[in-house]
């Protein structure tokens, strides 16, 4: 049994938390705007328990729509689902039962939010098929981790206000960024399984394209620091995030496969900066 349950954490990467935080910096950003910097200890406790419930369900459903390509791909063939310590119907029970403990959770907030709650259920089912037939399934995936955000805000104010369907397209452009960058890792392998990602769709103007993305990135910051008035502080790690930016070019631009990696790691560092940057500068 002890053996099963570490299959299981394996399974939802409890061992690695990178993308759970980069699912909780942009729930945080939307909840501390939301808040106006004074969230409630129910309101942290619930939507940070649930960006661990949902990000660590949807690995359990993305390595059952992948268990068929992850054994060619020298990174995933050893997970448990690929190399059959598991099998798929456990997964999907995995998935489904994280799934309704993280809708339990949310069962104390309004209408609004529970509704929201199912769309982003259905991004999180949808996004790992689409690299079968979509060129650009980045985008898909930052959408599912831009949920957190609208949620926030309509779970504290009962709507959401336009300035924060800016902060959900910026932080689509971040996710296409860095998972870009991860997809570059195993890039010689996508191409040989047929299976597409922004980084093989965008070819030879991968690094700039990347680039392209924090641009937009950095620009949806800058017309929310604007529009809510941010004090200088802000500005301050705005410039503080364009350095990491340029940490990050100096490693893809290499193309090697490691460097990548610690690239897309490193983006938790720029998500961390940015809260930083919403909790000290809001008047």
């Amino acid at each position: 049994m002890s053996g099963k349950l570490a299959d299981y954490l394996a399974l939802i990467r409890f061992d690695k938390p990178i993308g759970t935080l980069l699912v909780l910096w942009p729930t945080l950003w939307g909840l501390w705007l939301a808040t106006d910097g004074h969230p409630s200890f129910s309101y942290l406790l619930i939507f940070i328990v649930g960006t661990f419930l949902m990000r660590s369900a949807g690995c359990a459903i993305n390595d059952f729509a992948d268990r068929d390509f992850d054994r060619h791909v020298e990174r995933t063939e050893n997970r448990p689902l690929t190399s059959g310590r598991i099998k798929p119907w456990e997964a999907l029970m995995v998935a489904a039962v994280l799934a309704l403990v993280a809708f339990l959770l949310i069962l104390p907030l309004n209408t609004f939010t529970k509704l929201l709650s199912f769309p982003a259920l259905m991004v999180a089912i949808i996004y790992p098929f689409t690299k079968r037939f979509f060129a650009m399934p980045q985008a898909v995936l930052g959408i599912a981790f831009s949920f957190g955000i609208p949620m926030s805000f309509a779970a504290v104010q009962n709507e959401i206000p336009s300035y924060a369907w800016v902060l959900v397209l910026a932080n689509i452009a971040w996710a296409i960024a860095y998972d870009t960058a991860y997809a570059m890792v195993d890039k010689n392998d996508d191409l040989k399984l047929g299976i597409k990602t922004s980084a093989i769709t965008f070819g030879s103007y991968d690094v700039m394209a990347v680039l392209a993305c924090y641009g937009l990135f950095f620009a949806g910051f800058a017309y929310i620091a604007i529009s809510q008035n941010f004090s200088t502080i802000f500005w301050v790690f705005w410039l503080a995030g364009l350095g990491l930016v340029f940490h990050y070019f100096q490693l893809i631009r290499t193309h090697d496969r490691a460097k990548c990696f610690q690239a897309f790691l490193q983006n938790n560092w720029l998500g961390a900066l940015f809260f930083i940057a919403i909790a000290s500068s809001q008047n």
